[in-house]
């Protein structure tokens, strides 16, 4: 399996949880505007890493651990600069010559995969790319000798969560540019009187990873100077070995001018592109181009992760345009069936085909009847050897153009629904009927709606849809458990800031005292809206997708809702006290 796309689409959490379920083994490229870092899987589990700062290696953290002195990490190094051939990993000398045992090891390898995340974690921007066969890059690294292989398991998800307790602490105090020798311009700190977001296992997803062990490969990687143009050359000489020298010189000149940046104050990117292919040039180039252009794009070789991609491309409100391209000797089978399976899961998506001349003649038809929006026929090296690289040049800009040009699947008509709560809320003077207009209109968005009313250091459970029946059931009688208030989490956000939130949230509250009453929702998106009157949040509404995905949602008619809602109710109490 190989893959790339950009972190801003996909964070690096995400992307970890993907490897680890998958089991995919490989080296996890991570460029950003500051340099390069390098994690290493085996299995789904880390294995090594490659710290972004030439001063972050495992010898200067032992030091730093006091486990050995300067004297004896200079001699090692002399020592390893004048073996030759016979070259050993810096960790294979320490523990031959009895400087350092296993367990030091596997904390200063820990410590080093620990640091390298944190600081992946501040990077603004950057992109990843997994090779699946690049588990170490350097020549001049190698496994230790047979008699030194240890047995040091190496507990991911406590890497996972160390790594997120250095962060926090790091952002609170204010010395995390500090750490990693970067600029104070790059790790922007909180505004003034803002309290600081407490980052927490919860929130960037990290608690659905099982805990994990695995034996430590003992390799440490060195990473090479990175030259885009000899990358673009070694990919066409690799993908097109039989192109005269002519043709490989366009495509690498070609492949260069469309890796330029995106043209800033470009608007921000609506669609996210999932490209499915095993063609490694036209993955190359159309993520080269999407970049440009200013749009997201996934590209794997697998089918394996597509899911996670579109449920977090829908999560982000993006529009997920998902591109099968079907290779030239493949009948189309299997790509028609995967269009009837996308389609059929997440039908707010656009799915296209791409194939070449003689299968998109075959199977055009069938793929819209299977629910692709467009069948694209894309240039083939089998079909057309003498014009490919002309071809293959002037395709790539065009559907770079055809994917600004598409728009989301239209939104369910909801204006009639909001009319008529609107009405219904201008003869109402009951707090418990005015939220259950809100309740039903909130459920026309979401799968699980649950109304919570405020107490003094609670909230306590009201009428609910799709939570305990099913939601063409409509309301249900009181749930009565409690929710605390008195621990951070988005209801106390809400309540305190009397604001709408709608995002991905996955709090300590939220999994330890609502799922567990209500179960978990498949998709982290939630919301909660609070009910205002004269100035007091007296309930909030919380949301969730339940087992579906993120849909498409109009939160600016649930807020004009909520909004109106509470002048209804001042109105009607104020008309009481007169």
């Amino acid at each position: 399996m190989s893959f790339n796309g950009d972190l801003e689409h996909i964070p690096l959490v995400d992307i970890i949880q993907l490897l680890h379920m998958t089991g995919k083994s490989g080296g996890l490229h991570l460029i950003s505007p500051k340099g390069e870092s390098q994690l290493v899987f085996r299995e789904g589990f880390f294995v090594s890493a490659n710290h972004i700062h030439n001063s972050v290696r495992v010898g200067n953290i032992l030091v730093d651990m006091n486990v050995i002195t300067d004297e004896i990490l200079n001699l090692a190094l002399a020592e390893q600069n004048t073996a030759g051939v016979n070259r050993k990993p810096l960790i294979a000398m320490l523990i031959e010559q009895g400087a350092i045992d296993k367990v030091t090891a596997y904390k200063g390898l820990e410590t080093l995969i620990e640091m390298t995340i944190v600081e992946v974690l501040t990077w603004a921007s950057g992109s990843f790319s997994l090779d699946a066969a690049d588990t170490y890059i350097s020549d001049e690294y190698r496994y230790f000798p047979e008699k030194l292989h240890q047995e040091i398991l190496l507990n991911a998800q406590g890497i996972l969560m160390e790594s997120l307790r250095i962060y926090d602490e790091k952002l609170h105090d204010g010395s995390l540019c500090r750490l990693f020798n970067t600029d104070e311009a790059a790790v922007p700190s909180p505004p003034a009187g803002s309290e600081a977001i407490e980052i927490t296992a919860e929130l960037l997803g990290l608690t659905a990873l099982d805990e994990l062990s695995q034996k430590i490969p003992d390799v440490f990687i060195g990473l090479k100077d990175h030259d885009p143009v000899a990358a673009h050359r070694q990919l066409v000489a690799r993908t097109l070995p039989e192109a005269p020298i002519d043709q490989q010189d366009q495509l690498v000149h070609f492949l260069s001018a469309v890796s330029t940046p995106a043209v800033s104050g470009l608007v921000l990117p609506v669609s996210a592109i999932v490209l499915l292919t095993q063609n490694e040039l036209l993955s190359h180039a159309l993520s080269a181009v999407c970049k440009q252009i200013n749009l997201y794009i996934f590209a794997s070789d697998e089918e394996t992760g597509l899911d996670t991609v579109i449920e977090q491309s829908l999560c982000r409100e993006l529009h997920p345009i998902l591109l099968i391209d079907v290779p030239h000797d493949d009948d189309g089978t299997a790509a028609l069936a995967l269009v009837r399976q996308k389609v059929a899961a997440y039908p707010h998506i656009s799915v296209m085909v791409a194939a070449c001349r003689h299968i998109w003649h075959t199977i055009g038809m069938d793929a819209l009847a299977a629910g692709a929006r467009s069948i694209i026929p894309r240039p083939c090296v089998s079909c057309q050897k003498d014009s490919y690289t002309t071809d293959f040049i002037g395709f790539i800009p065009r559907i770079g153009e055809y994917f600004t040009s598409i728009t989301p699947v239209p939104q369910a008509d909801l204006d009639s629904d909001f009319l008529a709560s609107l009405n219904q809320l201008k003869s109402l003077a009951n707090t418990s009927e005015i939220a259950q207009v809100l309740l039903r209109f909130t459920a026309l968005l979401f799968e699980r709606v649950l109304t919570l009313v405020m107490a003094k250091t609670e909230l306590i459970a009201e009428k609910s849809i799709g939570i305990s029946s099913e939601k063409q059931d409509g309301p249900t009688p009181p749930l009565m458990f409690t929710i605390p208030l008195e621990k951070q989490s988005i209801f106390q956000e809400v309540v305190r800031k009397k604001h709408l939130y709608y995002g991905q949230r996955s709090d300590a509250v939220l999994t330890n005292q609502l799922y567990k009453q209500i179960g978990a929702p498949r998709s982290p998106k939630v919301l909660v809206i609070p009910i205002i009157s004269r100035d007091t949040v007296i309930a909030v509404i919380y949301a969730d997708f339940g087992a579906k995905p993120v849909s498409p949602t109009r939160i600016n008619l649930l807020a004009a809702l909520a909004q109106y809602a509470g002048t209804v109710l001042d109105a009607a109490l104020y008309q009481k006290s007169l």
